[in-house]
């Protein structure tokens, strides 16, 4: 009677630790808190690629984190100039330097960015029936915006792969298509 005891608490046990497991993994990012807008100074706000501008008053959520990564995380393509004087603002955080729109290069949400720990490596976005490979080259900042470090845009959502002219162009995106696409992404 003792084995038969022990045997179904090993089961009670392996089977609770498989759902907090799985609990962990479906776990949904929160907003970590929230920016309120404020307008920007004339001709300050770079609306390249019609990025937004932050507006006067408005509430906008800020995030730690991203949702969890897998061997094909879903999220949003975003399209970004990181060339000087494109609407990325400044220089790249990976390697401080500007890079070209015929380049495949991405930022990440903060989350995803994960401190850097990601800079210099590439990642694999599929979309639209094609794949790409593009270097992590900066962050899209999820916890930060509406200032001048941040060409006076709103925080970057948590979910955001934020890409150059060349990563859509890969993917065969007609042009008038450009701005928002569901895609998923991994390690390359």
């Amino acid at each position: 009677m003792k084995n038969s005891s022990l045997g179904a608490f090993l089961l009670v046990l392996v089977l609770l630790l498989a759902t907090q497991s799985l609990e962990a993994r479906l776990q949904v990012c929160k907003p970590s808190g929230e920016i309120r807008g404020k307008n920007p100074p004339p001709n300050q706000c770079n609306q390249e690629n019609d990025s937004d501008c932050c507006k006067n008053g408005k509430l906008y959520p800020t995030y730690k984190c991203s949702p969890p990564v897998s061997g094909s995380t879903k999220a949003v393509l975003t399209l970004n100039s990181f060339e000087k004087d494109g609407d990325g603002g400044a220089p790249s955080e990976c390697d401080n330097k500007y890079h070209s729109d015929n380049t495949p290069v991405v930022a990440l949400s903060t989350g995803w960015y994960s401190g850097g720990s990601r800079c210099l490596n590439n990642i694999t976005i599929s979309a639209n029936g094609r794949s790409v490979t593009a270097m992590v080259v900066d962050e899209c900042d999820s916890t930060m915006g509406c200032d001048s470090d941040h060409d006076y845009q709103p925080p970057c959502p948590n979910n955001i792969v934020d890409a150059s002219k060349a990563v859509w162009k890969a993917l065969g995106v007609p042009e008038d298509n450009w701005g928002e696409l569901d895609i998923t992404w991994s390690g390359a």
